[in-house]
């Protein structure tokens, strides 16, 4: 491969450097990055951790909260020639020693406040001090100067969510994500003149790869936020510094529950993103009544496609509002049986995938990685149904579907109806194992509101058939769900099960 053919995940932001140098690329609390100096600060940053005697390759952790340091430590990585390993900034104990060695890191870039829950001997680097200085402006540090990478070597190691078994490393490289933030840009409407938040946990894939790096490759302004805080959110909207969001359903279900939602001047926000997991149809048509010219974009997809696989778009959504929507730019998908042949329209099956954004397998995982990619095609362990015009609606993941007395039940629906009764905040449907059924449809439900486990099985027994309506309703303060928003079923079957 020759120079001028490389596609690199840090070529994205040198070349938007190079188009509109001047340009705020991004925000974080009191401090603005223009693209000049962001390319720069990565190129400094790459020098810093390649004296570290880190070589082309090395597998680098990142273990911290959002801000500018972090995307600059990936984008560093991604110049050194470094493999990143983003890790969830909440896992501790077993499962943060798992990632980091599982993946080999050789190093730890963490927030001095998570460094003490990092296993004894790692080694470790600050991606900010005390006073919340960056890696990228240690004194010294001269202009990145090493071998470059190319198009085909890995850029990371992106950890499946574990919702259903431990988490694998899903091998990216860089051409992969490079093909996946064209087939975002296209898809999702991203333009220059959009004001982003960004809100969402950079480690995740969706946030940083479907939005932050896209959006830098486009030319926008962006502000990264510590978190997803309603009264930030809103405020920066009503300020005409923020018009367009990612968010899962959950924290869309929370703005929409605010008491101010009603009242707060949010006409400012014109694209409203969605995805992680699935938005009950009730929670979307509440907001789109209270803001009918927002634009809504659902995003499906999963981490070794890089993550995004589909898209609803805006004009898209009348008639069809629990679609994921057609396939991306670069993503070719198909809807198959257990024996991998075509099912007719309207009849669910798994969805497999064909793309230059997947994945290279699984990292040291060569068993998991032949059972995945079969065929030619990667099976994604999601269940969905196809209709004549391509539109793809995902009923649920292959192992949530539940099996209660030989006949197959989708939680999904049963979650739907339960989101209609107006005293459910939230709800999952999960199978917990019976002598009788086999599996029990069970749903646990965060109330707003006084009601009673009879109230609940009545209000689906009303709109579902017998076989698909709960046998037990259970209560919970909150649902298990990883930072993404995804709610953990595998936990909550596991707590659930347990004597």
């Amino acid at each position: 491969m020759t120079h001028g053919h490389r596609s690199t995940v840090d070529g994205v932001l040198r070349r938007s450097a190079r188009r509109t140098p001047a340009r705020v690329a991004i925000e974080y609390r009191d401090r603005s990055w223009t693209y000049e100096e962001l390319d720069a600060a990565v190129s400094r940053a790459a020098t810093v951790l390649r004296e570290r005697g880190l070589s082309p390759g090395d597998r680098v952790a990142a273990y911290g909260h959002n801000s500018d340091a972090y995307l600059i430590a990936f984008l560093a990585c991604a110049r050194a020639g470094l493999v990143h390993v983003p890790v969830n900034q909440n896992l501790t104990g077993d499962d943060l020693a798992h990632i980091l060695g599982q993946s080999g890191s050789a190093l730890v870039l963490t927030d001095p406040a998570l460094a003490g829950r990092l296993p004894a001997g790692v080694p470790a680097l600050a991606l900010r001090d005390a006073d919340d200085s960056l890696l990228a402006r240690q004194a010294g540090a001269a202009a990145h100067d090493g071998p470059e990478p190319g198009g085909e070597d890995l850029v990371q190691l992106l950890y499946t969510s574990g919702t259903t078994a431990l988490p694998k490393g899903a091998m990216m490289t860089h051409r992969a994500l490079v093909h996946e933030y064209l087939s975002a840009i296209t898809a999702l409407d991203l333009s220059a003149g959009d004001r982003p938040a960004h809100a969402l946990p950079l480690y995740h894939s969706a946030q940083t790869h479907v939005f932050l790096l896209p959006y830098l490759a486009v030319g926008a302004t962006g502000v990264i936020l510590d978190a997803p805080d309603g009264d930030v959110l809103f405020d920066l909207i009503e300020a005409g510094r923020v018009d367009s969001l990612f968010a899962p359903p959950t924290v869309w279900i929370g703005l929409a529950n605010r008491p101010d939602f009603e009242s707060r001047d949010l006409t400012g926000l014109r694209k409203a993103y969605y995805g992680a997991s699935v938005m009950p149809v009730p929670v979307l048509e509440r907001l789109r009544a209270r803001l009918p010219e927002l634009a809504f974009y659902n995003c499906f997809g999963q981490s070794e496609i890089g993550p995004l696989a589909t898209v609803l778009g805006p004009d898209e959504h009348e008639g069809r509002m629990d679609s994921c929507g057609r396939p991306v730019l670069f993503v070719d998908a198909r809807v198959v049986d257990e024996e991998g042949a075509d099912v007719p329209d309207g009849t669910p099956g798994e969805i497999v995938y064909r793309s230059p954004q997947l994945c290279e397998g699984y990292w040291d995982r060569p068993e998991e990685t032949a059972e995945a990619f079969r065929d030619g095609w990667f099976h994604s362990g999601d269940l969905a149904v196809r209709d004549a015009d391509g539109y793809l609606t995902i009923v649920d993941r292959v192992k949530d579907v539940i099996n209660s007395g030989g006949v197959l039940v989708a939680s999904r629906h049963v979650e739907d109806v339960l989101y209609t009764h107006e005293a459910v905040a939230e709800a999952a449907v999960v199978g917990l194992p019976d002598e009788r059924w086999i599996e029990a449809v069970t749903a646990v439900v965060v109330p707003r509101g006084e009601v009673t486990e009879e109230e609940l099985i009545a209000h689906v027994r009303g709109r579902l058939a017998a076989f698909q309506t709960p046998k037990r309703v259970l209560f919970a303060e909150a649902l298990p769900r990883n930072a993404s928003g995804k709610i953990l079923k595998r936990e909550l079957r596991d707590r659930l099960a347990a004597p």
